[in-house]
């Protein structure tokens, strides 16, 4: 793979203006997706190659990241950001019906589709990456969880279950979702029909979790 390499520059934030600053952590975090493109791990990258495919010299990347964990703390946090605030619109109707759920499903895996590298990244470190990485992708997991737990509560099919009942429930949903993105991580993204499989088969999980869970009684 050809990579394109900016050149190093003494200082590319040296402005205070703030616009400046966060181009030069974007490309720095840009550099570090490039780089794992393939079969690389995080933990195999160097400070020194992520700053020059970044396009500055390493003594600046301390002036935005205080290590390459925090670095890989921020590529987490960047890809689950967006997404909390994507799927809580996605899930913004009245009860988890075939429609709603077919319609997440396709919301989900189009922005995983868009945003290849970053969840290519979580999907190979979340096993076996650091162990800073590892647990800042659990805590990110954890969270949608929780997000979806409190989401799912006052749905008619599901207000007579309990918090741990309701957390259980999101939790199956969201190890459906990143089984899912997974599987569309290895496809080819030009298999338009495997894509169609994909979000059916993740489709038809979800809507049997939901009407499991709808007939459960949970212990007082």
């Amino acid at each position: 793979m050809k990579r394109l390499r900016k050149k190093p520059v003494e200082d590319a934030d040296a402005s205070p203006r703030d616009g400046r600053k966060q181009r030069t952590r974007r490309a720095l975090m840009d550099a570090a997706l490039t780089l794992l493109e393939g079969e690389r791990s995080f933990s195999s990258l160097s400070l020194r190659e992520v700053a020059k495919v970044g396009g500055v010299v390493p003594a600046a990347f301390y002036r935005h990241f205080g290590s390459m964990e925090d670095l890989g703390l921020a590529l987490i946090d960047d890809a689950f950001a967006a997404l909390h605030a994507l799927m809580r619109e996605a899930r913004a109707g009245p009860q988890p019906g075939e429609h709603q759920i077919a319609s997440s499903v396709r919301t989900f895996l189009q922005y995983v589709d868009t945003h290849r590298l970053q969840f290519q990244f979580i999907a190979k470190e979340r096993m076996s990456g650091s162990t800073a990485v590892r647990l800042g992708i659990r805590k990110e997991i954890r969270l949608w969880v929780s997000e979806l737990a409190a989401d799912l509560a006052p749905l008619p099919p599901l207000r007579a279950l309990n918090g741990d009942t309701l957390r259980l429930v999101a939790g199956l949903v969201v190890q459906t979702m990143m089984g899912a993105t997974e599987l569309l991580l290895d496809a080819d993204p030009q298999d338009h029909n495997e894509r169609a499989r994909l979000e059916s088969g993740a489709a038809k999980q979800l809507t049997l979790i939901f009407l499991g869970a709808a007939q459960w009684t949970s212990d007082p």
